[in-house]
């Protein structure tokens, strides 16, 4: 029997990949709740800033982190475009969102909403990534949730990605684009 085909050595290498997989989440986790005071600086730096704001707010798991709110506030400055920051930002969350779809993975999550992973987890086994997609481009917070059992499914990690990238470029837009409008509306009244 070769060494690819040993069921022992596999198992090791999946509780291994496992158990980085939770420390990796709990140390991102720990690491983002600590420097939240002063995420929106990283606007400063344009859409890398945007993206990092998004990659960070989205890579903490059941923790709030300012994230949207600043999308919203980005759209609305003109000295960026609506569009490049939904991208810079639903490609940042995307990102961020591994968190979730990694702790899941790690068969090691907590899920705090038991009764909301249960209504979420057969959406993701029935649908998988067009779940993945609707639950990312809609704001809800229950989105690490879906990412968990994303995770837990062994869904693909290209396939979690890509889907979770289009939907939350979705909802970014939404938000570039209302806080671009809503900025050009108030002027119309000031």
């Amino acid at each position: 029997m070769s060494p690819s085909k040993n069921p022992k050595r596999s198992s090791v290498r999946t509780t291994i990949l496992r158990v980085v997989a939770l420390i990796v989440v709990v140390a991102i986790t720990v690491y983002i709740f600590s420097i939240r005071d002063h995420v929106e600086e990283f606007a400063a730096y344009g859409y890398p800033g945007i993206f990092l704001i998004m990659l960070m707010a989205n890579a903490t798991v059941f923790l709030p982190a300012p994230g949207v709110a600043v999308v919203f506030a980005m759209g609305g400055v003109s000295a960026f475009h609506p569009l490049l920051v939904a991208l810079a930002a639903g490609t940042g969350g995307a990102i961020g969102e591994l968190s979730g779809y990694l702790a899941g993975f790690s068969g090691q999550a907590i899920v705090e909403r038991a009764d909301v992973y249960e209504k979420i987890n057969p959406w993701i086994q029935k649908y998988g990534g067009w779940a993945v997609l609707v639950l990312s481009a809609i704001p809800n917070p229950f989105f690490d949730i879906a990412g968990i059992a994303a995770g837990m499914a062994k869904m693909p990690l290209w396939k979690f990605l890509l889907f979770c990238w289009v939907g939350q470029i979705i909802k970014m837009a939404l938000f570039a684009y209302a806080g671009a409008y809503s900025i050009d509306w108030a002027m119309k009244f000031l």
